[in-house]
């Protein structure tokens, strides 16, 4: 069954104008047919349309359900950019497909891109979560300055992924000589995680040690040096297995 959605949807009980265009135009529904829809907050409606234009689609509600989320606590990600924004988009579809609570962008120092359209980015965020049969759609917040970032407040724990130390994440001005941990093997089931993923020259130096001043456990993602936004996807995955092993 084809799900929508509409995050007024109790209120309004009709589906947005993109929604009812697709529902009608594409799907070419009309009026009885049988429809799910969900307002990205958790809950998920099963309706039946009761009259529809090509403009406008209105609906009665069936049943309402709770839906609980696949993972237990918090999953956060703050990512720097890349300059091309399908990159960003392919990433946002994947890491709502596993499943996650927020991504903010970063404005760093090696920064390839200072400004985001979130329309689109949101408009990705959707088309995933329906896609995937979910009934969350994680916040996406507007580019943030790096250090006015770490310095607000975050009630979990909080990490920052990065490449210094011969890809191994410990710190050049450690000496090397400490590898940083895996985020799996640091990451905890039950308390909101924030993960920080660099641009494609990674963060300064001077950047992570702010990070870690402010509370940033420096973490590995692997050997390998991925692409900002295979790192970003990286990094939701674990801390989704994590917290959803733990269930």
């Amino acid at each position: 069954m084809h799900l929508f959605y509409s995050p007024d949807i109790e209120e309004t009980l009709s589906l947005p104008d993109e929604e009812a265009a697709h529902a009608i135009r594409v799907l070419r529904m009309g009026v009885g047919d049988e429809i799910k829809v969900t307002d990205g907050r958790g809950k998920l409606f099963s309706a039946n349309i009761v009259s529809c234009n090509k403009k406008s689609c209105q609906i009665e509600i069936n049943e309402r359900t709770e839906v609980e989320p696949s993972w237990y606590s918090g999953v956060h990600l703050a990512v720097a950019p890349t300059k091309m924004m399908d990159r960003m988009e392919w990433m946002t579809e994947k890491c709502t497909e596993i499943g996650f609570d927020s991504l903010t962008f970063l404005d760093s120092t090696n920064s390839d891109r200072r400004v985001i359209k979130t329309e689109r980015i949101n408009k990705t965020a959707i088309s995933a979560m329906k896609q995937s049969h979910k009934a969350f759609k994680p916040e996406i917040h507007d580019i943030t300055a790096f250090k006015s970032f770490i310095n607000q407040q975050f009630d979990g724990e909080k990490f920052i992924a990065h490449c210094y130390g011969n890809g191994s994440g410990s710190l050049i001005s450690e000496g090397g000589s400490t590898p940083s941990p895996f985020l799996y093997d640091v990451v905890s089931p039950d308390v909101p995680s924030l993960v920080l993923i660099g641009p494609e020259g990674d963060f300064t130096l001077e950047e992570v040690e702010l990070a870690n001043k402010a509370g940033f456990r420096s973490v590995s993602l692997g050997e390998s040096r991925l692409r900002t936004e295979t790192a970003g996807v990286a990094a939701v995955f674990m801390m989704w297995m994590k917290k959803r092993i733990s269930q």
